[in-house]
């Protein structure tokens, strides 16, 4: 069963998110039968490379709050990131256009390492204070996780990856997908947003049940059955 996460490296709640409902698959007891995939989003394609402002600044002039009040927010949500084991240190958070590090996840994938990626931007993001809009330093992480880092460079000073990160978006336009985090189960249910550990694994136990169109009563044994075009019966020796 597939789980596909919409999801945008500046978003706090992402991380968060990612982190509860790898908790759920943790207790989940048909965690090896689940294939989690992550997919783009950007919540500000249009966002700068470079701005000269910091986060609490943006929230603030977004918000109509003041610093003060931005840096209190950020200081609960640094609360919650803290009791599921991740760092934030969110004034060191680098604004910037993530179109790139989406790109690059879509690189990784290549290699299998899309979810690595990801876990390596978002800590990046959240923890490190990288600027995820540098192509240097994005390729440094690439690197970090076993990819080429050349090839990761060349590709992000090409066009590489562009139409699968717009192929990404417009699937979750398609799907109705306003905000992120956003989880989609077996594309039969989604949870929205970072939701409880314990909400994820309800989601996942009723979707994988729905999944399956039954349930086999007995042994996997084939001495009532025909199996490979052969239905002798079992002999006694």
């Amino acid at each position: 069963m597939k789980v596909e996460v919409w999801s945008d490296f500046a978003c706090p709640f992402c991380y968060i998110g990612k982190r509860r409902l790898e908790g759920a698959l943790e207790q989940f007891a048909h965690r090896d039968d689940i294939e989690v995939e992550f997919r783009s989003f950007e919540l500000d394609p249009n966002a700068p490379r470079d701005v000269n402002y910091s986060i609490n600044e943006m929230l603030a002039n977004k918000y109509g709050m003041t610093v003060e009040q931005a840096q209190a927010n950020n200081h609960n949500l640094t609360e919650q990131a803290r009791q599921l084991g991740l760092d934030y240190h969110m004034d060191k958070s680098v604004l910037t256009n993530m179109f790139d590090a989406h790109r690059l996840t879509h690189f990784a994938a290549q290699t299998g390492k899309r979810e690595e990626m990801a876990e390596r931007l978002f800590k990046g993001y959240f923890t490190d204070g990288k600027h995820l809009g540098d192509r240097e330093a994005l390729a440094d992480m690439a690197a970090e996780i076993g990819l080429d880092r050349a090839e990761a460079l060349a590709a992000l000073n090409g066009a590489d990856f562009t139409s699968e990160v717009r192929a990404d978006e417009q699937e979750a336009s398609q799907l109705g997908v306003r905000g992120v985090p956003f989880f989609v189960l077996d594309r039969k249910y989604a949870v929205s947003g970072a939701q409880p550990s314990e909400v994820f694994l309800q989601a996942l136990e009723k979707a994988y049940a729905e999944s399956k169109p039954f349930t086999v009563i007995g042994d996997d044994s084939d001495e009532a059955a025909c199996t490979d075009g052969v239905c002798a019966p079992k002999t006694n020796n």
